[in-house]
């Protein structure tokens, strides 16, 4: 699968949706069946509201990998801070098989998940 990247602003939560949308089609492409796809959709919109609660104002997704989807969302641009993120950490946890989770100090700057 080639890399497909998509980049917004965290300030309008209709990115949001776009994100979401986005991410239904690449997991389609990719033949996951529909609960694996509601699950990693999730994980991906909950990736970029950790980074938003962190204080980026700009998110960078990109998905990829051959064999298994790969995405992995970046934070960038604002004033990172550390960000109540238990509840999102949680579910992404229970949901996704495989999670990386970069930080510097407190503050995660990306996550990377595999499906």
């Amino acid at each position: 699968m080639k890399e497909f990247t998509v980049k917004f602003h965290l300030a309008d939560s209709e990115y949001m949706t776009a994100l979401r949308l986005v991410c239904s089609a690449v997991c389609s492409a990719h033949e996951m069946d529909l609960d694996a796809l509601e699950d990693f959709k999730v994980c991906v919109t909950e990736s970029a509201i950790i980074l938003k609660n962190c204080g980026f104002d700009t998110v960078t997704a990109v998905f990829g990998g051959s064999g298994e989807l790969v995405c992995t969302v970046r934070g960038e641009g604002g004033k990172p801070e550390k960000g109540d993120n238990e509840l999102s950490l949680a579910l992404i946890s229970a949901l996704v098989g495989d999670c990386e989770i970069s930080r510097r100090g407190e503050i995660i700057e990306k996550v990377t998940l595999r499906a």
